[in-house]
């Protein structure tokens, strides 16, 4: 079995994925608060096919900013604390009144987002008027119409918000591989759009192996275990961006595996398989996959370490599926995974951080690790800002993974670091 760099294996994989991003299948989906709510999982992370320009301008009319008087900021120029300018109030205008007019010598009441009146080019918040308080519609000023009082001059445009001062009309809204987000989603909506196009996401068939897993709930006989590599793997592909049909072989004959392919590859962008890649006497997919081209290799990585990737002919890919193979302890699946696929289908979801985020952090206990491999440790971080190991190194304590926020990477050349020594952390709690 040959032998790899992470860093080798990293760029191999990069290379294997690189032509899904190219002409990427498109969908049109229908945008509505109400189809979000009722399906969130269409709607996450999903990346803008082509370029959305406005259909109107944003906002679509001069509206208020504040609650507080329309007026004309001419008629207040003089207005000084000594010498305040008096107007008379006009009728209020409310969120979603159509658009009226003042006269001259008035002040509208206005409230937040309601239409400018026509004459009107600036708002005086109600704190600033006096009396500091709207005045009911049947109070009068001792049998006169109401009046307010300015004892400043508001700046035209003050407190509005011009017509098209978002995003005009024909402007660009969104451009081509926007990731959708609440603000994406609310700038779409705000513009009267109802459907946009996304990428299709990455579709990927996750067949984990081994004649000893079930599915959990059912009565385990002896040798026998529960398939936790379905569910860490779906979940982990699913937050990447991706959909997974998970199908197990639970079988250690090649033809079984085959048949998975065979059925499942049509429909699917990329096939991961868990387990059955090591040096044993019965490995079913090495097995199955190495006479198709598949190459198999030990990359210097602990836990992980056994690795594999090709593509293989299948119906439906002229050029062939892409096949990626992790080994088959959950931790050892789990850490491929975030080590070689996860950045590079986050980078096909059109996701802005790929990467996970990098912190130098000083440990809080010392660690040996093998000189000759780049291990990966599962990890906390303490309220002081150190780096605490949680379980220790071994592929199959994945209680240890799930109780961790981090992980603790300690490259090849290093054998021992003490406590308080500084070592690169991934956080994992995003």
């Amino acid at each position: 079995m040959a032998s790899r760099s992470l860093d080798q294996h990293a760029a191999a994989v990069r290379q294997l994925l690189a032509p899904l991003g190219h002409d990427r299948a498109v969908e049109t989906i229908s945008l509505s608060a109400s189809r979000i709510a009722a399906a969130p999982d269409a709607y996450r992370q999903r990346t803008l096919a082509h370029d959305v320009v406005s259909p109107g301008d944003l906002p679509p009319f001069d509206n208020s900013q504040m609650d507080g008087y329309a007026v004309r900021a001419a008629e207040l120029s003089g207005a000084t604390p000594d010498a305040g300018v008096r107007l008379r109030v006009e009728t209020q205008i409310n969120a979603g009144d159509t658009i009226s007019a003042i006269e001259p010598g008035t002040a509208a009441p206005i409230m937040t987002g309601a239409p400018l009146p026509a004459g009107a080019d600036a708002v005086v918040p109600i704190e600033r008027a006096i009396p500091s308080h709207f005045r009911s519609a049947t109070e009068t000023d001792g049998g006169s119409p109401l009046t307010v009082e300015f004892t400043s001059a508001p700046g035209a445009d003050e407190f509005v918000r011009r017509r098209g001062s978002d995003v005009a009309r024909g402007e660009l809204l969104l451009p081509e591989g926007s990731m959708l987000g609440p603000a994406q989603l609310g700038v779409i909506a705000a513009s009267g759009l109802t459907k946009v196009d996304v990428l299709r996401r990455i579709r990927v068939l996750l067949i984990a192996t081994g004649h000893e897993i079930r599915e959990p709930g059912t009565a385990l006989q002896p040798g026998q275990i529960y398939d936790s590599n379905s569910a860490v793997l779906s979940q982990a592909l699913i937050d990447a961006g991706c959909t997974v049909v998970a199908w197990p072989c639970r079988s250690d004959d090649a033809a079984d595996l085959l048949h998975i392919i065979e059925k499942g590859a049509p429909t699917a962008d990329l096939v991961i398989t868990v387990g059955g890649v090591s040096a044993g006497a019965r490995e079913v997919v090495r097995d199955a996959l190495g006479p198709l081209g598949v190459e198999f290799s030990h990359v210097a990585m602990q836990p992980g370490g056994p690795q594999g990737l090709g593509l293989v002919e299948a119906a439906g890919h002229p050029s062939g599926i892409p096949v990626v193979t992790f080994p088959g302890n959950p931790v050892s699946a789990l850490i491929s995974f975030e080590m070689f696929v996860r950045p590079a289908l986050r980078r096909l979801a059109g996701s802005t951080r790929v990467e996970r985020e990098v912190l130098r952090l000083p440990l809080a206990e010392s660690v040996d690790s093998p000189v000759d491999k780049h291990q990966v440790r599962r990890a906390s971080i303490d309220t002081d800002g150190r780096v605490r190991l949680v379980g220790g190194p071994s592929s199959h304590l994945l209680h240890s993974y799930a109780a961790s926020t981090a992980l603790v990477h300690l490259p090849v050349g290093l054998g021992h670091a003490d406590a308080g020594d500084p070592v690169d952390v991934w956080r994992i709690d995003d």
